[in-house]
């Protein structure tokens, strides 16, 4: 039995690809015995194996359909299916429209189309879909990428976290993360874009400011910018606490002051 609460383990939070120690986008989510795999970039399939194996998550969420955010589906199929693992049944995967015949477009080899529906049970997300996973509920909301993508939110009934997975500043993401206690957001651009994609760290600090959140966790910083640097101007516009994504360390999820 695993110690209640929410706890979250930083698989990797690397952009656009993963480095040496550092893979990209992905979070182990756990609360008592229920386990999430919060998106599966590149190289977090064996992050996720020194906490748990894949027969042993509940469920995969995925933001959107960006292989540094989705791609290590295609080697958890494989293991799901082919390998020493035992499936006693498809493994629920919540994900962007399309995600099932995107997985069996690029595994697909031969006449028949590869039996993506035996690995995982598809849930296509929706503005506003809502899913329970043992204790936790999670709402998700559809954000502002350039593709469908989306956010979520999860609650245990005690405190809640909130991960914005890849977006540009957007009203439903700061409806989402209304007084959460901890807001997991992206700070990938060193710069404003046009039109905008991801967050600043600027950005970052005025989301969690105008949700009201009670702390503040950086992640998928871009490669022009360091970790500290994004942490320092986050700063600039977010009084909280403030923290960063490092992988392998393993976050808390405490009540608001």
């Amino acid at each position: 039995m695993t110690t209640a609460g929410l706890r979250l383990n930083v698989l990797g939070s690397a952009t656009p690809y993963p480095r040496p120690d550092n893979p990209c986008s992905g979070y182990l989510l756990t609360s008592g015995d229920t386990r999430i795999w919060l998106d599966a970039g590149t190289g977090t399939l064996a992050a996720l194996q020194r906490h748990v194996r894949l027969t042993d998550l509940d469920a995969i969420w995925i933001s959107h359909a960006h292989a540094d955010h989705s791609a290590d589906l295609l080697t958890a199929y494989y293991a799901l299916l082919y390998a020493d693992l035992r499936l006693t049944a498809p493994l629920p995967l919540y994900g962007p429209p399309g995600i099932a015949d995107r997985l069996a477009d690029f595994l697909t080899n031969g006449p028949e189309r590869s039996p993506v529906e035996r690995a995982f049970t598809i849930h296509e997300l929706h503005d506003g879909h809502r899913a329970e996973i043992g204790p936790l509920s999670l709402t998700t909301r559809a954000v502002e990428h350039g593709l469908p993508a989306f956010a979520v939110r999860v609650d245990d009934g005690d405190v809640s976290l909130v991960y914005s997975g890849d977006t540009a500043p957007c009203a439903k993401l700061t409806e989402l993360a209304t007084t959460c206690d901890t807001l997991l957001c992206e700070a990938d651009s060193a710069e404003p874009s046009t039109p905008p994609v991801h967050h600043t760290p600027e950005d970052a600090g005025t989301t969690a400011t105008a949700a009201g959140v009670g702390r503040l966790i950086i992640t998928h910083v871009g490669p022009f910018l360091t970790p500290e640097q994004a942490v320092d101007r986050a700063a600039a516009t977010f009084s909280g606490p403030i923290g960063y994504a490092a992988p392998g360390t393993t976050i808390d999820i405490t009540p608001m002051p």
